[in-house]
């Protein structure tokens, strides 16, 4: 991929244009042509008539297309892709719906974000489930060493497991990491085991960014969104979900569209509910936006394919990662460069200033990484769409507050 290429999405980008954005693990910049989309969308809908019979196949054709992509993206059949709003929603509604019994046991790693991990323990309080940890934050061998990381995480998974383990919840992409857990491999485990676990896994990282196919494949919930690495608007978003959770989970919340009949709810129907991804979508949603995602998706592709923008994308965060590893004051999590876009790492003692004191001055300038909590770091994300020259300008920035630190010491 030659570098005009990157420009070619990256002048697309308005929110590009004038400032030096590394959060795209946070929520990535929309192109012009997909809010052009949307935008045509919204008209076609005004135009046919909101609520007409005139509608109905412009609104069924696009949901179609959509779920179809999505589908072709994870590599399963349209029946397991369910269209969601967000991450939280697609791993949250089908893991409701699981039968679960007292005394069961879920696994969730120690890198999973908050919204997921707040809704699982609020499961356990509600179902009188065990929790039970998975530490995968402790493997930091980077991209070279990946092979180590497999073997670690295979480990703690086989040390953790109980018998009565009912779900895993790992992500495929850790998210303050950066690291890449070996999706396929932990599936073939929980295989092996007894009680055969579900396994959540939290895409939000992934899509968009690397091969999310046979990950997606393995899983039984794999959730991700559509406004972060794919560049698409926030609100839209997809989990392809397994054919055991489609026989074995019930509807969590529920609405018109997660009805075979959507015209009619009546008490002796035992079984009112879609047999496919659709028990899980709920009601009205944005369809203009299905036309945004779609305008993004497209426009990645344009750049290459999903092995070629990832090798781009690790030439720049490996770049950076060299660069914050030399930078007096600050060292990066991994100890390798990093499996793709994220690059995480953490500052120095004889630094004072706070992490998010750190992101607030670097925003005073013009550049935005983020703070997070868990562990206590500063996370810089790279695209395709990302230039040397931000790289230098992020590493020239943090150089001057490093050594404002240690002057002042």
């Amino acid at each position: 991929m030659t570098h005009a290429h990157r420009n070619s999405l990256r002048d697309l980008c308005p929110a590009l244009g004038n400032k030096t954005y590394f959060n795209y693990g946070g929520q990535g910049p929309l192109p012009s042509p997909s809010l052009e989309a949307m935008t045509t969308s919204w008209k076609r809908i005004q135009e046919l008539g909101p609520f007409t019979t005139d509608v109905w196949p412009h609104i069924s054709a696009e949901t179609n297309k959509t779920r179809a992509l999505l589908g072709r993206l994870c590599g399963v059949a349209p029946h397991r892709l369910a269209l969601t709003e967000n991450v939280t929603s697609g791993c949250v509604l089908p893991l409701w719906g699981l039968p679960f019994k007292a005394g069961d046991r879920l696994l969730i790693s120690d890198c999973e974000h908050p919204g997921v991990v707040a809704a699982c323990l609020e499961l356990a309080r509600r179902e009188h489930l065990d929790v039970d940890n998975l530490p995968v934050q402790q493997f930091k061998q980077g991209r070279e060493g990946q092979h180590k990381t497999d073997a670690g995480v295979l480990q703690a998974l086989t040390d953790s497991l109980q018998p009565r383990t009912k779900v895993v919840v790992l992500s495929h992409l850790l998210w303050n990491t950066g690291q890449l857990m070996p999706i396929p491999a932990v599936a073939d485990q929980l295989r092996q085991h007894a009680q055969q676990p579900f396994l959540l896994v939290d895409a939000a990282q992934s899509m968009g960014q690397i091969p999310v196919e046979a990950a997606a494949q393995a899983a039984d919930i794999y959730a991700f969104t559509g406004h972060k690495w794919t560049c698409g608007p926030e609100g839209l978003g997809g989990v392809a979900l397994s054919e055991r959770i489609l026989n074995q989970a019930n509807p969590t919340l529920i609405g018109w569209r997660s009805l075979r009949d959507e015209t009619r709810a009546v008490m002796n129907d035992p079984d009112p509910f879609h047999h496919d991804s659709r028990r899980f979508e709920i009601a009205t949603s944005c369809v203009p936006l299905m036309a945004g995602l779609r305008q993004s998706l497209g426009l990645l592709a344009k750049e290459g394919n999903e092995q070629e923008r990832l090798q781009t994308i690790q030439s720049l965060s490996g770049e950076l990662w060299r660069q914050i590893k030399e930078l007096p004051g600050t060292t990066p999590l991994l100890e390798g460069e990093p499996p793709a876009g994220l690059v995480s790492f953490k500052l120095n003692s004889e630094n004072t200033r706070s992490t998010a004191e750190i992101v607030k001055i670097l925003g005073s300038k013009g550049i935005w990484i983020r703070n997070l909590e868990e562990p206590i770091c500063l996370r810089a994300c790279t695209h395709i769409t990302t230039e040397a020259q931000e790289i230098s300008q992020l590493i020239n920035s943090l150089r001057e507050l490093t050594i404002t630190a240690y002057s002042s010491t």
